[in-house]
């Protein structure tokens, strides 16, 4: 046979070859199960391929990310830094063009001042030794000359009651429950021990004691303090709450099993008037749907040490990627997009609390709010809630996106959502909670090592794609 008719032959077979797989293509293009009419699977799982993509090696999230932690470092509500991140923030987000408006909502938050660096020593006859501490958010200060007193160890806030007033007046008690081990879940973890920091003072106090040290809220053995918010309950007296590292709190526990020991504390913290500070909302205004929103956020504040760059540095960016990346696919939403940089969540949320006061003053209705506070670790997914009579309906629509997202190896389950979009789950919508990897977030959480440096750029990068995929899927297929 001439070479000629080979050639024929192989072009016709080519042919019917493409024609084969066209055919098979076409039978794939049905719309998802759960998706909207018209809106075909592979057209969507393009559209999250070219997300992650465009996240990955032309996002900018990391750069912001280490402008907020480097440059302007711990942003206190109140503080300079958290107005220059304000500032920061709406500038970068108005330069996005797919963004119809920005502006700074003005919300009123306390204004707390850690002062000098704090002191705490353990005194007895062979020795002095200086503990790692850092003060907790919105505790009073000791006074300029410091207190000395003896210290009571507990494990649990009800030991206060067993003991009494006789065995801890005039006392430090020491509050030293460790996070439990064995959860596999870190924030499972930190949630049964977090109550020792956050009412320790409170009810220590009613039974006389002077003042607080806290075993820092950590799954690691190491010499970085916790900081983190507490609070006094009305009608108590306050007092002077300190929290130490893992490693001296294992310390003090030792050496307090030998013999009795008195410990010196200073810090000049002061609870200053509240002031005035902002949340940054930027908005895309949906073309068929504008009065269903979508909103993506985190929290613009941070505590005063470290940069404050896994919590919540790493949300906020993660939030105004994805206005930066649908912009740069040139995607027009259906529903309206908001971007929100909450202010306050660390110790008081004026922000959302204020955010949500407005959007029910203004008749709103949030579809979806999704927060990221978890860090820039690896995604591993979204945790979802409601009010009882909605949720097991936009369950099943959130998980019928299972199909997108299991190349990405991410999950979509119940259990989920966050401080500052919680106020709003009485409009009826589906609060969502940002899932990464948690099991390094409290290695930094709420201390000088949470800095730019230890975030992953290329998992910081991930997140980011996956909430933009996410945002985009509601949006095409709604609740």
């Amino acid at each position: 046979m001439h070479k000629t008719q080979y050639l024929i032959i192989f072009i016709f077979l080519a042919i019917c070859q493409i024609s084969f797989s066209q055919k098979a293509v076409s039978e794939e293009l049905r719309p998802i199960v759960g998706l909207e009419p018209g809106i075909p699977q592979d057209e969507a799982a393009f559209f999250i391929k070219a997300v992650f993509e465009h996240s990955l090696t032309k996002g900018n999230c990391h750069s912001w990310l280490k402008y907020l932690s480097d440059e302007i470092g711990g942003r206190l509500a109140g503080s300079p830094e958290s107005l220059e991140a304000v500032d920061y923030t709406y500038n970068v987000l108005n330069r996005i063009a797919l963004v119809d408006t920005v502006y700074k909502q003005e919300c009123r938050v306390p204004r707390w001042v850690r002062g000098d660096e704090e002191i705490v020593e353990i005194r007895n006859e062979s020795e002095t030794r200086r503990l790692k501490a850092l003060a907790l958010g919105n505790t009073i200060g000791t006074g300029e000359e410091g207190l000395e007193a003896e210290v009571i160890e507990v494990f649990s806030l009800d030991t206060l009651h067993i003991l009494g007033r006789e065995a801890i007046e005039g006392k430090i008690v020491f509050f030293n429950r460790p996070m439990n081990m064995a959860r596999i879940n870190t924030g499972y973890a930190y949630g049964e021990a977090v109550d020792q920091r956050v009412h320790g003072a409170s009810r220590a106090s009613e039974y006389g004691a002077v003042a607080v040290l806290v075993r820092s809220m950590t799954t690691n053995r190491d010499d970085f303090p916790h900081t983190g918010v507490q609070t006094y309950a009305e009608g108590i007296e306050p007092i002077p709450s300190i929290a130490i590292s893992t490693n001296d709190a294992d310390y003090l526990s030792n050496a307090l099993k030998e013999v009795p020991l008195t410990v010196y504390m200073r810090n000049t913290s002061q609870i200053l008037p509240d002031t005035i500070s902002y949340n940054v909302v930027a908005e895309i205004r949906g073309s068929e749907y504008p009065d269903e929103i979508i909103l993506v956020g985190g929290h613009l504040d941070s505590w005063d040490v470290g940069g404050g760059a896994h919590d919540d540095g790493s949300g906020c960016v993660h939030s105004m990627q994805v206005f930066h990346t649908l912009d740069a696919l040139d995607y027009r939403p259906k529903r309206t997009l908001r971007c929100v940089m909450f202010m306050n969540e660390e110790n008081g949320l004026g922000g959302g609390k204020t955010y949500a006061e407005e959007s029910n003053r203004r008749g709103e209705f949030h579809l979806a709010a999704i927060e990221s506070d978890s860090g820039g670790f690896s995604p591993r997914g979204f945790g979802c809630s409601a009010e009882p009579d909605v949720f097991p309906k936009y369950l099943a629509k959130l998980q019928s996106f299972d199909v997108f997202f299991d190349p990405y190896d991410l999950y979509l389950k119940p259990g989920g959502g966050g401080a500052d979009i919680n106020p709003l789950k009485s409009q009826g919508g589906l609060l969502i909670g940002f899932k990464p990897d948690g099991q390094r977030y409290f290695d930094f959480h709420h201390t000088t090592e949470d800095v730019y440096r230890n975030v992953n750029e290329r998992e910081l990068k991930l997140g980011a794609a996956a909430i933009t995929s996410l945002v985009y899927l509601i949006d095409q297929a709604g609740l």
